[in-house]
């Protein structure tokens, strides 16, 4: 296994060491507690649903600067990573428009035990998105030169974690109530 992919990976099962240990203590405490359900009540349900169809968009766009990039046109797989971190920054504006709108409403960090869970998982998970984005612009460009090709590859695998943790976030915040 090429050494640039081993790193990613590692990066990835040390990820899922945090997160899984975020959520699982969130799961265990929600089962635990009733006022988790009255507090997430008031998540939207249509904005975490519009963010997951973004992530999942740029996933695909992910995908297609990967095979762009097999075939060797670094400058179509830089244009479509281009796309993916559009997306990104999309997640990203959306959800500080949403974080914006919920602390208005008075529902902030301290607000609860849920909304502490929300904003610690979201926002890791946010940190994720923007890391991933701006990685993604370095591996454009050099890509977009037609070098490091191999990297198209490397920084997919991370954003599709990326959008695999959203997989479980949306349900467990915005859906379960």
């Amino acid at each position: 296994m090429p050494t640039g992919r081993l790193a990613v990976w590692w990066v990835v099962v040390s990820e899922i060491v945090i997160f899984g240990g975020l959520l699982a203590s969130y799961i265990m405490h929600r089962l635990a507690h009733d006022a988790f359900r009255v507090q997430a009540a008031h998540t939207n349900t249509w904005i975490g649903g519009f963010n997951t169809l973004v992530l999942l968009t740029s996933s695909l766009t992910a995908v297609l600067g990967h095979q762009a990039a097999e075939k060797g046109d670094g400058p179509r797989a830089a244009r479509f990573l281009y796309c993916t971190v559009g997306g990104a920054a999309t997640f990203i504006c959306v959800k500080a428009l949403e974080w914006t709108h919920e602390i208005r409403e008075g529902f902030t960090i301290t607000a609860g035990t849920f909304w502490s869970f929300y904003y610690t998982a979201a926002g890791l998970h946010a940190l994720h998105v923007i890391a991933g984005a701006i990685v993604m612009l370095f591996v454009a460009n050099t890509a977009r030169k037609n070098l490091e090709l191999h990297r198209v590859e490397l920084i997919g695998i991370y954003w599709h974690f990326v959008d695999i943790v959203w997989i479980f976030l949306f349900p467990l915040l915005y859906i379960a109530k």
